[in-house]
């Protein structure tokens, strides 16, 4: 594969294999459906958890998932989970995967998740930084020689399935995945080691949820984001419209 063309027009990270499905799945299959180049990358493997042999299970049920959203790539790195920090070594470990496969956005963890991993609010922070720390030129020792990248946008997206309220950050919209809600449930499903016919419920939480939001932007399925940016519109018809 050349340089070119493994590069990526869209990175979503996750602390673990399933946050990213679970959050913007729908999204990210919109988006390889409208023609753009787009990967996840999950800071951890999510071993151990309670209902998985090992981690080469649920790294099959991740491929299988990204399978079905249609990405074209997906990446594993070898951070802990339970044990996941804000740190500088972890900030480099994924600013070289965005220097790597340059992307023009990137989607990160949104918010904190009290009562759920605390990987999740690590996890954004890392992000955050890493989208920093890979545009900073003059720091070739710290990235084996790879050229700078300057990421042009960032996104939010949300795991909080226990608020009716929006993101608390603002500057919220809705991304219509009526066309993709099919493969988003069917790539959360693919984890069958984290969602068992016991836990089906988090099936009813994310379809409450996508048509609570999409039908309050008048689509029938969508996804909630956030940006750390006020949104401007150039083209007011088109957006309205179109």
């Amino acid at each position: 594969m050349t340089q070119e063309s493994s590069k990526l027009d869209v990175i979503a990270v996750g602390a673990h294999p399933d946050d990213v499905e679970i959050g913007c799945g729908g999204l990210l299959a919109k988006l390889v459906e409208q023609g753009h180049r787009v990967g996840i990358v999950d800071l951890t493997d999510g071993e151990p958890t309670p209902g998985s042999p090992g981690p080469e299970v649920r790294l099959a049920e991740a491929r299988r998932a990204a399978e079905l959203l249609g990405v074209h790539e997906r990446v594993t790195l070898p951070l802990p989970n339970r044990r996941l920090f804000d740190t500088h070594e972890n900030r480099l470990e994924l600013a070289k995967v965005f220097r790597r496969l340059r992307p023009r956005l990137v989607l990160a963890i949104g918010e904190r998740t009290p009562m759920a991993s605390p990987d999740h609010w690590q996890a954004m922070q890392l992000t955050d930084a890493a989208v920093f720390y890979s545009r900073l030129c003059k720091w070739d020792d710290q990235f084996d020689g790879m050229p700078v990248h300057r990421i042009d946008a960032q996104l939010y997206y949300s795991l909080a399935f226990y608020t009716i309220g929006p993101p608390d950050r603002g500057n919220y919209f809705v991304a219509d995945i009526t066309s993709t809600f099919e493969q988003k449930l069917a790539s959360i499903l693919a984890y069958q080691t984290q969602f068992p016919p016991e836990k089906q419920g988090i099936i009813e939480r994310v379809t409450a949820m996508a048509t609570y939001f999409g039908q309050s932007a008048g689509f029938e399925r969508g996804e909630v984001l956030s940006s750390p940016r006020t949104l401007g519109v150039r083209d007011l018809m088109g957006n309205l419209f179109g």
